[in-house]
């Protein structure tokens, strides 16, 4: 599997995160963020950055 350019983990009781290449868009299609490298995003739905993870989980005591 040497050519997968992008990995996505679910963390425990965290978010998920996205790492390689990456494109976020909003659900209207409006771009986001774009990138190389590594991306948050929010899973507990508690994070004043929606999509992306600003550590609310851990405030809230999110199980996921």
């Amino acid at each position: 599997m040497s050519d997968i350019k992008t990995k996505i983990k679910l963390m425990p009781n965290g978010p998920v995160i996205v790492e390689g290449n990456f494109e976020v868009f909003s659900a209207d299609g409006t771009e986001m963020a774009q990138g190389k490298g590594m991306v948050a995003l929010c899973r507990c739905g508690a994070s004043a950055s929606k999509p992306f993870c600003d550590g609310a989980h851990a405030k809230i005591g999110f199980q996921g």
